[in-house]
């Protein structure tokens, strides 16, 4: 059974850094693409980042200032957040177990199967 852990949510004056965790069990992370998404209040949710082999994809709103690594050994891929604006404020979630529907950049919500419980960012000064 796949499952999520999010984690290092917090609150953060704008320009600040967090950088957030998704440990992961019952999969192999080294052939598992996983990704971050976000959703505001009364906002759809959408995709922030993905990790696969073939690479990392950033949306037009983060790019440049946030940064997703995998751990491979502790099956655990973070999300390096700097430069925080308060638009970032969400609830972070990761996803893995995508469908064969999937296809580049990996950030459509509605490929994944198996997700975290969510972490809260709150940028505010």
């Amino acid at each position: 059974q796949i499952q999520l852990v999010e984690s290092g949510g917090d609150l953060v004056q704008p320009g600040g850094s967090l950088r957030l965790s998704c440990a992961g069990s019952g999969f192999t992370l080294e052939y598992y693409i996983v990704a971050w998404f976000r959703q505001a209040p009364g906002k759809e949710r959408e995709g922030v980042s993905s990790l696969s082999n073939t690479g990392e994809y950033y949306s037009d709103s983060v790019r440049g200032r946030f940064a997703i690594s995998g751990d491979k050994t502790e099956n655990t891929v973070y999300l390096q957040m700097n430069d925080l604006k308060p638009d970032d404020t969400a609830v972070y979630y990761c996803a893995t177990n995508i469908n064969g529907r999937a296809r580049p950049p990996f950030l459509d919500p509605s490929d994944y199967n198996s997700w975290g419980q969510g972490t809260q960012v709150t940028v505010s000064s």
